[in-house]
């Protein structure tokens, strides 16, 4: 729950006082300014309000809840960027916004309405005491967290670095108990590089927390040593971060002095031209930008500017589209505000907002810009791109849809499951380019599911069934019964039959869960290098010479 005072109700009504003490400070100083008037008006209407709650009110009410709810409901009124940060939070922002915290280096989660550890990062204290995926948490020092929230339980995991904490599991059948010894954890914006054939260097940036850049540069810095000519660096599922270090990643591929990105706002002080400062990296190799529709705000920055100067192909699907740019300002009770302050332009003069948040429609949701409002810009060849709309790939490539099957074993945590049995069981398996899901171990994980429910409804069934809902109502039943009927039958799965059809899928997801359990991020990252359909695509393209200079060209028109 959001607080914004002391929980003392005398320290809350001196907060309400001194807010209507600087409301006053303000109406007598600002009656000739109308909006600062209407500000003034508003916040004496809204602190009288509190006061004659308290005082009134049939029940007790909660001073700091019924805030917070104004607070809340106030901001969703603009976007889902602006948010209000209570002191207690602030903790969670730094880490979400640095990358850094002092804990025990784990991603913990509820899985079956089971907390558990859900991700161990390699080399932190968490992993190198021996805690794995899948492991339930019973007790965090003398708490018990069964039933606990797991931001709760994370919070008890948190502190000060090289202080004690010790954690209690549940393995299997094994009670375990732990003490780890808590470091400042600090989460790399690479979580995996490497080589995917002799000459093609792979990048995975993840994040823009602090040395997202530093980390990138080390990345090509390592890869070329070892032979890299050309290189993909995959921005996929990047949502975003720290603008200065979007920058600097696109200053590692182009030269000193080039404009990156401008911000545009109210404020004179936040319209900024922010350009390259520094010599190139490498100005020359050969780079494939991987991009999806969770691609957002700083991986947009850097996917778009190396776009417009025509410094890279992207490759995948259309972006997010995140234009705004926020600001933390402090307030009171050592509590932030991030607001957005502006908007960002990428070099060719493009804003790549997707929302406009000041039209809302009758949901109170922000509309998409409408294609015939887009506008075309150029890129520094001539290449036509447009604005409003997250950033275009050059090439595109379909996202991969997965069947029924799939997602319901792992919607249902079966395949998770099985993961965490399976490495019980087993102390190592090979390097994760070499693991595969053997025809035993599948055969294997079929009969494991023999009393498991993972039922579901195929998107055909799911039409047949609303198309005679829709018969019924509309007196055609009798009509079509019978053919109904025939398609229904025609159609009905199988799960025994799907598992055989679509084993090759389920192969995979299942060796991707097997592989978390020995390589962790990294693993899952690189076993997928090999069956990415967006990663062939654009090993094809940077083999291909002469495709590359072609998709960096503008069109010729007849």
């Amino acid at each position: 729950m959001v607080k914004i005072l002391k929980n003392h109700k005398k320290r809350a009504l001196i907060g309400l006082v001194a807010i209507i003490f600087s409301v006053g400070f303000l109406f007598a100083f600002s009656v000739k300014n109308d909006k600062l008037f209407s500000i003034a008006k508003n916040l004496d209407i809204f602190a009288s309000l509190i006061r004659e709650l308290d005082s009134y009110y049939v029940d007790e009410i909660d001073p700091d809840n019924l805030v917070a709810v104004g607070i809340s409901a106030m901001l969703e009124e603009l976007d889902p960027y602006t948010e209000f940060i209570p002191e207690e939070d602030s903790d969670d922002f730094r880490m979400m916004t640095t990358g850094e915290y002092g804990g025990v280096g784990a991603m913990i989660g509820n899985r079956t309405g089971t907390n558990m550890i859900l991700m161990p990062y390699k080399g932190f204290p968490a992993q190198s005491a021996g805690l794995r995926i899948g492991d339930e948490i019973l007790k965090v020092d003398s708490v018990n967290v069964v039933d606990k929230p797991t931001a709760e339980i994370s919070k008890l995991l948190k502190g000060p670095a090289n202080t004690k904490v010790n954690v209690k599991v549940k393995r299997g059948d094994d009670t375990l108990a732990v003490e780890l010894t808590r470091k400042k954890i600090v989460i790399s914006n690479v979580p995996y590089y490497g080589m995917i054939n002799e000459e093609v260097g792979y990048i995975k940036l993840g994040d823009f927390t602090t040395n997202a850049a530093m980390d990138v540069r080390k990345a090509v810095v390592d890869l070329k040593a070892q032979g890299a000519q050309k290189l993909v660096l995959d921005v996929r599922d990047n949502p975003g971060g720290i603008l200065k270090e979007a920058i600097e990643v696109v200053n590692l591929f182009i030269p000193k002095g080039k404009e990156v990105v401008s911000t545009k706002g109210k404020l004179q002080s936040v319209n900024t031209v922010y350009k390259t400062e520094r010599s190139p990296l490498d100005k020359n190799i050969p780079l494939a930008v991987l991009i999806n529709e969770r691609s957002a705000s700083a991986s947009e920055i850097v996917a778009g500017a190396l776009q417009d100067y025509d410094r890279a192909v992207l490759i995948g699907r259309k972006t997010f589209g995140k234009g705004l740019v926020q600001s933390t300002i402090p307030l009171s009770y050592n509590s932030q505000v991030k607001v957005t302050t502006a908007k960002y332009y990428i070099p060719s003069g493009r804003c790549i907002q997707a929302i406009d948040y000041s039209q809302k429609d009758e949901d109170g949701k922000g509309r998409n810009v409408p294609d015939s409002l887009r506008n075309v810009f150029k890129t520094k060849s001539g290449r036509e791109v447009l604005d409003g709309g997250g950033i275009e790939p050059d090439k595109e490539v379909e996202a991969k849809n997965f069947a029924p099957i799939t997602y319901s074993l792992v919607a249902r945590s079966l395949v998770f499951e099985f993961g965490n049995e399976f490495s019980r069981k087993n102390e190592a398996i090979a390097d994760p380019r070499s693991f595969e899901i053997a025809d035993e171990l599948y055969e294997d994980f079929v009969e494991w599911l023999g009393d498991k429910d993972y039922d579901y409804t195929t998107r055909v069934e799911k039409t047949i069934e609303d198309l005679e809902t829709y018969a019924e109502k509309e007196k055609y039943y009798e009509d079509i019964k019978e053919e109904l009927a025939k398609l229904k039958k025609s159609v009905s799965h199988s799960k025994e039959q799907d598992l055989i059809t679509f084993k090759e899928e389920v192969k995979s997801v299942l060796k991707d869960e097997i592989i978390s359990r020995y390589y962790f991020q990294e693993g899952v990252v690189e076993a997928s290098l090999d069956r990415d359909e967006e990663v062939e695509r654009a090993i094809n393209v940077l083999q291909d010479g002469s495709l590359y200079a072609m998709l960096l060209k503008p069109e010729r028109k007849n």
